[in-house]
């Protein structure tokens, strides 16, 4: 009944047919097929960063309140190798983070002289978050990237601080 409900108001929405989506602001059609219930909830659902619902053993928790606006997360976004981007975000109590997309360029700072240059990024080297990541360039706290000057570690978040801040490696 309640995938019924949803059909509908999705039909109301989003213009849905037998045919597949068209959007609201355009008339871009998605071919997507209206009971293709992963895509709906890909649209519809929120990151919700709040306690299971089941316990570690599979035993189900039954929750003295509900879900909190303070508990949404917001998806995550890969920083890659290209020109400067970067995205102001509004955080809680309207504070602001920036948010870097892209970066092609590294602050990076020599343990010995311990003086700080800006250098360009070339490549991600060794990413231990995920292997994969080293083929797609994704950057994140804990690579190795490939700069002009040398190895460097990033150090600082790329997706929560707006920079890229690295050490550089002794050989």
């Amino acid at each position: 009944m309640y995938l019924l409900l949803l059909v509908i108001y999705l039909r109301c929405i989003f213009k849905i047919s037998i045919y597949g989506v068209k959007g609201i602001f355009n008339d871009n059609v998605h071919w997507v097929h209206p009971l293709n219930i992963p895509f709906l909830f890909r649209v519809l659902m929120a990151v919700w960063q709040g306690n299971s619902k089941r316990s570690m053993t599979g035993r189900r928790i039954r929750s003295a309140r509900n879900k909190r606006r303070c508990e949404i997360g917001r998806e995550l976004h890969l920083n890659t190798i290209a020109t400067m981007k970067r995205k102001p975000i509004r955080t809680r109590g309207n504070n602001k983070k920036s948010r870097v997309l892209t970066a092609d360029t590294a602050f990076v700072i020599d343990p010995k002289t311990n003086k700080t240059t800006k250098t360009e990024i070339i490549t991600v080297i060794e990413n231990t978050a995920n292997v994969h990541y080293v083929r797609r360039n994704i950057m994140n706290k804990g690579a190795i990237i490939n700069t002009k000057i040398g190895k460097a570690k990033i150090t600082s978040r790329p997706g929560q601080n707006g920079v890229i801040n690295a050490v550089l490696l002794t050989k």
